[in-house]
């Protein structure tokens, strides 16, 4: 029965498009980028990160105009994101950077480096992560992230991987329940969210398509302790879990 129920919200999420791990806010006031940024951590989570085409897209829809000024977001040198995560994709316009200045604005979607001082409208993201210190199975913490939250995470880059490791800290079990599960009627490992799996981050001998499916079903976890990375065990193990919630 869990096989069936594995193979049939595969095919649903199969449809649903790439989410994006980001929610924008566009803020129509004209500040420093180091004033901006500090706008953005005390009523957002921080100046918008940008991890991918799709987030670009989805900022470019924030702005008002589509994106047609200076607006700053959270890259800085040596160009890397406000949170202190490296800059591993990058959208940088003809001839830019110039390496005359130290932060980075975006227009028509590209970015150029600008006067950290320069007055510009600015974005911020949200991008909560939340560690739950309840003991549940896999279906039982997914089941409460979706009731009190969005979504069990999904790490699908470098960067949501650095964001799980600095929270997973909170934790007080040996590993951590993600919103990953393994569907024995495939023989393949997928985002209950509808991500498509490209970064992996297993543990060695973990991961693999031909899971022990008996006596029961699958599902991804990351480690506390050691490289932190990610562990395949019985769904009906009871862990802390991480929830995503894009709303304060």
């Amino acid at each position: 029965m869990a096989q069936v129920l594995d193979f049939l919200l595969l095919i649903a999420l199969c449809s649903i498009s790439e989410c994006v791990q980001h929610q924008y806010h566009f803020i129509n006031e004209k500040k420093e980028w180091a004033d901006a940024q500090s706008y953005c951590r005390e009523k957002y989570t921080d100046l918008a990160t940008v991890d991918n085409m799709n987030d670009t897209n989805e900022l470019m829809k924030s702005v008002n105009d589509g994106g047609n000024q200076y607006v700053w977001i959270g890259l800085q040198r040596k160009w890397q994101w406000s949170s202190g995560e490296p800059a591993l994709f990058l959208n940088w316009g003809n001839k830019q950077p110039d390496g005359k200045d130290e932060c980075a604005f975006m227009r028509n979607g590209q970015w150029e480096d600008g006067k950290c001082s320069d007055p510009w409208i600015f974005v911020c993201y949200n991008n909560k992560l939340i560690v739950i210190q309840q003991n549940l199975s896999w279906s039982e913490a997914l089941r409460y992230c979706r009731q009190n939250h969005v979504d069990l995470v999904s790490v699908q880059s470098v960067e949501m991987q650095h964001r799980v490791m600095n929270v997973v800290k909170l934790a007080s079990t040996e590993a951590v329940w993600l919103g990953l599960r393994h569907s024995c009627a495939l023989g393949i490992w997928f985002w209950v969210s509808g991500e498509t799996v490209c970064y992996q981050n297993w543990a060695p001998g973990n991961g693999t398509s031909e899971e022990d499916c008996e006596p029961t079903v699958r599902s991804g976890a990351v480690q506390y302790g050691g490289d932190q990375t990610w562990i395949s065990r019985p769904e009906t193990d009871r862990l802390n879990f991480i929830c995503r919630n894009y709303y304060l």
